[in-house]
């Protein structure tokens, strides 16, 4: 089915958001996942949750299954993950549906018309409508042994709670990514992870806080935790979901606001209003959103010591 676009109200209200330190485990079939999810999302309706976001690959605990292998080699894995791909998505829109929830299902790995693999991020209304946002910069795993290609470039969403951006991964970690989701009216940037290490973890962490304090936004960030040695791709996982904000009059002193205890399976909730946004970019004591550079400075050439 093609894609359609979500419908923007003029009048952005607050949102409760809910994001999942996804617990990797090792369901036999599609329809075993899609149960999973229910179960997850059912919880997070009853916290309350208008938008719930899980981790970028989180279906891809279902690789090895699918596969017929424990654990599946490298590209075993990727090709049965991508022959799935439309009965997931299928799934991914049928929970969305039954939990009366907009929903950003993490990430699964699509064939293209090109015949590449992208490494692609549906969210998904209430309705089971949906729209896409691929990952842009590919990890070293993705790109040298999963062979997963480069995606398209940034987009923005428009929702009921106004117009967000999704960034993932390793995307957080480019300021430009971020940056022309903000510029193109996002005040609420979502970053799906998988994240194996917490170097890898902490990379996606302080980049995520980052990006919300040069854009005076919204970031947040949902993680796959635990192990899983059948599963190649996500064999170990670490992390904590959380939200981070502007540094700023009106916000947390440190800029968190929400976070998950590390590698426990958990909703971490946060109530997040588009209008205290604009109330910092207009009246903070910085002005980090309108005095981003804009044109980039000459390139540097070296000092002279006198």
């Amino acid at each position: 089915m093609e894609a359609q676009p979500a419908v923007m109200t003029t009048a952005p209200h607050p949102l409760r958001l809910a994001l999942l330190q996804y617990r990797v485990e090792r369901p036999g079939s599609v329809a075993a996942w899609a149960a999973k999810l229910d179960h997850w999302l059912a919880e997070a309706r009853e916290g309350g949750a208008e938008l719930a976001v899980l981790p970028e690959y989180a279906c891809v605990e279902l690789g090895s299954a699918l596969a017929g292998k424990s654990p599946a080699e490298e590209r075993e894995e990727l090709e049965a993950m991508v022959e799935a791909a439309p009965a997931i998505l299928e799934a991914m829109r049928g929970a969305a549906r039954r939990a009366g929830l907009w929903l950003i299902p993490g990430s699964l790995p699509m064939r293209d018309a090109d015949g590449a693999i992208r490494n692609r991020a549906p969210l998904i209304t209430a309705d089971g409508r949906l729209a896409f946002q691929d990952k842009h910069a590919m990890t070293r795993f993705e790109a040298e042994r999963w062979g997963v290609s480069a995606g398209a470039a940034p987009v923005v969403f428009d929702t009921p709670w106004g117009r967000i951006g999704l960034s993932i991964c390793y995307d957080s970690e480019f300021p430009k990514h971020v940056r022309a989701q903000v510029e193109a009216g996002a005040w609420l940037v979502l970053v799906p992870t998988c994240t194996d290490t917490l170097h890898g973890f902490n990379r996606v962490r302080f980049s995520a806080a980052a990006r919300a304090l040069e854009n005076q936004c919204f970031v947040g960030i949902a993680p796959t935790v635990g192990d899983a040695d059948w599963s190649a791709a996500l064999d170990h996982n670490r992390g904590f979901a959380a939200v981070f904000g502007p540094i700023d009059r009106g916000f947390p002193e440190d800029g968190v606001i929400a976070r998950g205890a590390l590698d426990q399976a958990q909703w971490v909730f946060a109530d997040l209003d588009p209008a205290r946004i604009e109330a910092v970019r207009r009246e903070g004591a910085v002005f980090n959103h309108r005095d981003w550079p804009r044109q980039s400075f000459p390139r540097p050439s070296p000092a002279e010591f006198a």
